[in-house]
């Protein structure tokens, strides 16, 4: 995908590619960058249909298109080097490879001349690099000074805060503490107001009890005197009500004079007829007697009707007052043993009430007892906190005191590592001022045509004579390379197979060129993707 947006960007400009490019000029340096073949470069040069430039240039285009990201790169890379105006208004970017038009322009002489000025450019730049970097350990050595004061005093500081964090857990926990007496003396008051209030219903109880059994001992009071009333009553009823004796007589009289008169009836009608008058003085006194004798008669009726009456009143009294005997014996019973139940159950109140009271007396001796020891227990742990406290308070002063030390220790180790720089600073600067020397002289030395060979020749002995100079033993492992080393050991024989490989590109293009001007200002010293490890 990104390939083809590559390709996409560049077709925008394939008109004015196919316009400038000369195919002969760039094939070279993509076949060497392996991604033109030789099969591919002959049907360009030779294929029948490709016989205008244009025609030859798309069908490169089209092939390179072929080979994806890697060909786009070359593509570009042969611009740089061959087209560089043409590079700078496709990509924006100005063209760092111009080896080749220095080459084609000037010479081998002028390439030289151009490498050396670019060494003392870049050795310029390494020791102003330098000096930077000289001042920013500086700067760094100041700043971690500064950051070690820093940290010494944050780690005061720390502990500082870990002490007042320390405090503010006491004061916490003292006042958590402090909460929970509160709470449990709340506890205690609310125990002995439930226990007195529990002593005031209990006095209440006791006290509607007694009201209770004066009540009940009034009720039976009046009960037995309603019995003896009752029974008062029933006497003298049955006093009043006539004897037996007497009923017997009554009617034993009743008696005779029914047979009286069942006699005077016989007897008259057993008689003769007497005269007239005697037989109305006899009738009328027969019926004044019957009449007498009736009248007495139903008195006597009436009196024992009157009799049966009121005994069977009387009965019926006394029934129902033995009942009511029966019942108020019952009540009385009843209060009695309730009153004795009462009695009983107030005499086991009052023992409970006499076993609390000295529970009582017994839990608060004990709890002023141990409101002694907790007084004691308080007393010495303050005096504990107390000391802990000041052997905390000593050992944050003995800290703060180590951390000053360490601060002090410190400061005197950069002072130690500063002089130490300076040294090594006056020796730097007096191997660099030999070696710009060296550089001057080998810079005069080459004025004269040379070849690429006798600039590595050249490169190696300066090389040589750098290498053969003291070194000081207290250069620091950070210090960068010179440019001298970079040019050393490994970088001659890579130096002469660049330019025995540019040789190579030249003699492999044609006779006749399109010249480009070149511009120096814009070139690095770099070469084309071969050359980078320089």
């Amino acid at each position: 995908m990104e390939d083809d947006e590559c390709w996409v960007q560049l077709e925008e400009y394939r008109l004015l590619l196919t316009k400038t490019i000369e195919p002969s000029q760039i094939t070279p340096y993509l076949r060497q960058c392996k991604v033109l073949s030789c099969d591919d470069e002959e049907q360009i040069f030779n294929d029948p249909n490709l016989v205008v430039r244009r025609r030859k240039v798309g069908a490169l285009l089209d092939i390179l298109q072929r080979t994806g990201h890697k060909g786009y790169v070359a593509f570009l890379e042969s611009l740089e080097l061959d087209y560089p105006r043409l590079y700078h208004k496709i990509t924006g970017k100005e063209p760092a490879r111009v080896f080749s038009i220095l080459v084609d322009t000037v010479g081998e002489s002028g390439l030289t001349q151009f490498l050396m000025n670019e060494v003392t450019r870049l050795q310029k730049g390494l020791q102003e690099e330098r000096r930077r970097r000289q001042e920013a350990a500086a700067a760094a050595a100041t700043q971690e000074d500064t950051v070690r004061q820093h940290q010494v005093r944050e780690r005061e500081l720390r502990k500082q805060q870990e002490r007042v964090h320390r405090m503010r857990e006491e004061k916490d926990r003292l006042w958590e503490e402090v909460r929970h007496l509160k709470d449990e003396n709340y506890s205690l008051m609310h125990d002995v107001t439930k226990l007195s209030e529990e002593k005031n219903s209990a006095l209440m109880s006791n006290r509607d009890l007694q009201l209770e059994i004066e009540k009940l001992k009034h009720c039976l009071m009046n009960a037995e005197s309603d019995s003896k009333i009752r029974t008062v009553k029933l006497k003298n009823a049955m006093e009043q009500r006539p004897s037996q004796d007497r009923m017997l007589q009554l009617q034993r009289h009743n008696h005779l004079l029914a047979a009286r008169i069942q006699e005077l009836e016989a007897s008259a009608q057993g008689t003769a007829p007497a005269p007239l008058d005697q037989e109305r003085l006899s009738s009328e006194s027969l019926e004044d007697y019957k009449q007498h004798s009736q009248a007495q008669h139903q008195e006597l009726v009436n009196n024992i009707y009157t009799l049966r009456k009121d005994l069977h009143d009387a009965e019926a009294l006394r029934d129902r007052y033995l009942e009511a005997n029966e019942v108020l014996d019952l009540k009385c019973t009843t209060l009695k043993k309730d009153a004795k139940m009462y009695r009983d159950r107030m005499e086991g109140i009052l023992k409970q009430m006499d076993e609390v009271i000295r529970e009582r007396d017994k839990a608060i001796a004990s709890r002023e007892e141990y409101h002694q020891e907790n007084c004691r227990g308080l007393q010495e742990k303050d005096q504990y906190r107390k000391q802990i406290r000041e052997l905390g308070e000593r050992c944050d002063e003995l800290q703060v005191q180590l951390f000053r030390t360490e601060g002090e220790v410190i400061a005197l180790q950069t002072r130690l590592h500063r002089h130490t720089c300076s040294q090594h600073d006056k020796s730097q600067t007096s191997e660099e001022d030999c070696k710009d020397k060296l550089t001057k002289a080998s810079s005069v030395e080459l004025q004269s045509p040379t070849s690429g060979e006798y600039d590595v020749c050249i490169a190696s002995q300066d090389h040589q004579l750098c290498a053969g100079e003291p070194r000081e033993e207290n250069i620091s492992a950070e210090r960068a390379p010179s440019v001298d080393e970079v040019l050393g050991c490994s970088k001659p024989r890579l130096r002469c197979n660049i330019y025995y490989r540019r040789k190579r590109v030249l003699r492999s293009k044609p006779t006749w060129k399109e010249h480009t001007p070149c511009h120096l200002d814009n070139s690095s010293g770099s070469d084309n993707t071969d050359t980078d490890g320089m």
